[in-house]
């Protein structure tokens, strides 16, 4: 086996991963909290597999520690810049700006090039960082996004686009759909970001989260270097502009159970209740993004997606804050119920059995007993005790990669959406493009639909032979599961009879919610800032007229 490792902040190696460490690469994707994960793309050839992970300094560290020794130093070297830093032209266009940019076009700044995907989660996790940066150097640094998709739906300059309004980028960003810009600087794995230098050489290459300590004592050291000959005149971006609508980027929704419906309005940071024609009935939240607890009017979110209701209680997945919060619909209070806002990584058998934090919930849903939760972050389902009023690791190692297994073996990517169907759980495993079920008799995991991280179509038929693009949610109704597969702007049915799937509503935008009630699917058609209502007999759609 070949571990291709990037150690530090810039440099790499490659190493044949020595005997007595091959036991222990079955547990990359973390024996550090803040590690992110393994398996960002990998390839077989009968006789070699190389590994091309997402990570962060300290676990690769620790690995190469074991295999050489280390002092601990970093590997950074401000003196040895001989590279050239490829141009970033393209010709499938820019974003957030109205002109095409080249490196050359930055001679006398600091240049830091953001290798993304829009659809993955470890990026979003950077987002955050970038911004600090940008903060700090508003004239000094210029940073560009380059837009490497995933996904074929990621590839398309309007999705791109969708995804810089929804996230708040305020940087150009390039469409790198061929991956052309990434092969010329020699990028392994979303997010990777590279520093430039004033005189257009490469300083180095991070991939990871954490870009903000790893990157930021490098710009510290340009600008000492550079001094006066660094250009502190100001850039200017037209950035991309979008009309204002009711609901902006709705994620999720749910039944009140008595035929109202509380939504995720994500883009607006609120949680809100709607009649069955589309009247908003309550709000939640004062649509700053932000974390206070208190009154309805008061009280804060950032990007919710998944609720769950258990009695009076209204339960929320409070992604960007890494937050679950409840709504206490008597009182009409939030309070925050399990973590704190920061990112919880947890890996192997690390923290079985006592209370941890969640990493970008969301997916939820409620039992008697528990709250279950699809903690897309790192990549598991962790289970919050109504009881106890606690938050406990339920499935998954924290790797990311389709594995199945006893629940502690498994590994998710990016789990979004979850649900119950005869006593078991179902997941919208959403990077892998599959469906998973969780066994509650037999403590394991399988998949029943999705071939892995890098296999993903548009296929109906059969269970074995379907193929589904980035799912993301999933609600049980009858017997099957509704999903919404959302890069192929479906919603789609699994049913668990004939082991089958197909199609049941096309024409959408990227849904991210589905639920069945009432003889209708309602679908939080994400991009298109919608909520769309199908009647389960005529097939019928209606867009719902969304009012205060």
């Amino acid at each position: 086996m070949i571990v291709i490792f990037r150690i530090g902040v810039f440099f790499s190696v490659k190493i044949p991963l020595p005997a007595y460490l091959k036991k222990a690469s079955a547990f990359i994707g973390g024996f550090f909290p803040g590690a992110t994960d393994l398996v960002c793309r990998g390839s077989d050839n009968g006789t070699n597999t190389v590994i091309m992970m997402r990570q962060t300094f300290f676990l690769w560290m620790f690995l190469v520690c074991m295999a050489f020794g280390c002092n601990g130093q970093s590997s950074g070297n401000l003196e040895a810049r001989s590279e050239r830093a490829p141009d970033i032209d393209t010709p499938y266009g820019w974003l957030n700006t109205d002109r095409d940019w080249h490196i050359k076009d930055f001679k006398g700044k600091i240049v830091l090039l953001d290798f993304w995907t829009y659809g993955c989660v470890n990026c979003y996790h950077i987002l955050p960082d970038l911004r600090k940066l940008e903060e700090m150097y508003p004239n000094e640094l210029v940073i560009i996004g380059v837009h490497s998709g995933k996904f074929t739906s990621e590839k398309g300059t309007n999705q791109i686009r969708n995804a810089i309004l929804k996230f708040g980028i305020k940087h150009p960003v390039v469409n790198d759909a061929k991956f052309d810009i990434w092969q010329k600087y020699g990028v392994n794995a979303w997010p990777t970001v590279v520093l430039i230098d004033p005189d257009g050489y490469v300083v180095g290459k991070y991939s990871g989260e954490g870009v903000y300590h790893a990157v930021n004592p490098y710009i510290k050291e340009l600008l000492k270097e550079y001094g006066d000959k660094i250009d502190r005149k100001p850039l200017h971006f037209k950035l991309e502009t979008e009309k204002k609508t009711v609901l902006r980027f709705p994620g999720k929704i749910i039944s009140a159970g008595d035929g109202t419906y509380w939504i995720s309005d994500s883009g607006h940071n609120r949680i809100v209740k709607i009649d069955p024609e589309g009247k908003i009935l309550q709000v939640i939240g004062d649509g700053k993004q932000d974390s206070d607890n208190g009154a309805f009017v008061e009280a804060s979110f950032s990007e919710p997606q998944g609720m769950a209701l258990v009695g009076d209680l209204l339960y929320i997945a409070d992604t960007g804050n890494n937050l679950i919060r409840v709504a206490d619909l008597k009182k009409k209070t939030v309070t925050t119920v399990a973590g704190n806002g920061q990112l919880g990584y947890y890996w192997g058998d690390e923290k079985w059995g006592v209370s941890v934090l969640p990493n970008s919930p969301w997916g939820l849903f409620a039992t008697q007993a528990n709250i279950y939760v699809a903690n897309a972050g790192n990549h598991q389902i962790l289970r919050y005790d109504l009881k106890e009023e606690k938050l406990f690791r339920f499935a998954g190692s924290g790797r990311e990669a389709l594995i199945n297994g006893k629940f502690k073996d498994a590994a998710f990517n990016q789990p979004s959406g979850i649900t119950r169907l005869d006593g078991n759980l179902y997941v919208a495993d959403t990077e892998a493009s599959a469906i998973r079920e969780l066994d509650m008799t037999n403590k394991t995991v399988k998949t029943i639909v999705g071939k892995g991280l890098f296999e993903f179509g548009d296929k109906d038929g059969p269970f074995k032979e379907a193929l589904l693009q980035h799912v993301t949610g999933i609600f049980a109704y009858e017997g099957n599961l509704y999903v919404a597969d959302t890069y192929n702007n479906k919603i789609k049915v699994l049913d668990m009879k004939s082991k089958n799937v197909k199609t049941l509503v096309d024409g959408l935008d990227q849904p991210n919610g589905v639920l069945v009630d009432l003889g209708s699917v309602w679908i939080a058609n994400t991009n298109a800032h919608q909520i769309v209502k199908v009647d389960l007999e005529t097939g019928k759609k209606k867009v719902l007229n969304i009012r205060e």
